[in-house]
């Protein structure tokens, strides 16, 4: 794939960012900025707001308060489909493939409904399988394929949209030690080959102090710190709330 707009950097800004629900602010005032080429990680306890801040970023939540950006377009609070055209694309906790399509049919979908061809759709799917290292199971239904296969699947779908920035939501939920190390590997090099932002969100430490430049930690729905893995991981409030003294 081409970059976007030749070698013009795209950029997604979330300003201030806030979420309620019936009085429980559960993203609150929360801003950061991704460029195509980086990985920023997002962390922090369960029920922190990870998940919400992705689903208002993405259109599925409208925001209480501030904006989502992508170069320069206000895309706060329009319909997810708008969203995604503009180019986010995004993972979810729960893996949400088409269980009754096969494996190269869920990819080519992703690219037909951004308006490609099915020719031209089928030609990007097979090469994102190949890079996925799942096109020996192109011709088998979603459902049947081994979980690990499914989190790839799921990734590979998204990025048949072309997007700019790509939203993981737990990409190694559920992966043994060996799955996410093979997963580390596809992650890392994405945002080079693809010319994509990536805003990674993960429990995997391990994971996560491997693939991002930075992190992002959000407790209570608030920003704690950003930083390098290193500053973050020294970060006094963030041992508190997060880590404990054992990393």
């Amino acid at each position: 794939m081409e970059s976007h707009d030749g070698d013009r950097l795209s950029v997604l800004e979330v300003r201030a960012l806030s979420k309620a629900f019936a009085g429980l602010r559960a993203v609150d005032d929360v801003s950061f900025e991704l460029r195509t080429g980086e990985i920023l990680g997002l962390i922090g306890p369960n029920g922190s707001g990870k998940t919400t801040l992705i689903n208002v970023v993405t259109g599925l939540l409208k925001a209480s308060g501030g904006s989502v950006i992508i170069d320069g377009v206000d895309l706060t609070n329009k319909p997810a489909h708008r969203v995604a055209r503009a180019g986010l694309a995004r993972t979810f906790q729960t893996i949400r493939l088409f269980g009754e399509l096969t494996v190269l049919e869920n990819v080519e979908a992703a690219s037909v409904s951004m308006g490609l061809s099915r020719r031209e759709a089928t030609g990007i799917a097979r090469d994102l399988l190949a890079e996925f290292e799942i096109d020996d199971r192109a011709g088998s239904l979603a459902r049947s394929i081994p979980f690990g296969h499914q989190r790839r699947l799921e990734i590979a779908r998204a990025l048949a949209m072309q997007p700019k920035f790509l939203l993981l939501d737990e990409p190694a939920a559920g992966l043994n030690e060996a799955e996410s190390d093979v997963l580390l590997e596809l992650l890392r090099r994405i945002p080079g080959e693809k010319r994509v932002g990536m805003l990674v969100v993960e429990h995997d430490m391990r994971l996560m102090m491997n693939l991002c430049a930075r992190l992002h930690v959000l407790n209570y729905g608030k920003t704690i710190t950003e930083g390098t893995p290193a500053e973050v991981r020294e970060n006094p409030d963030v041992i508190e709330a997060y880590l404990g003294s054992a990393v």
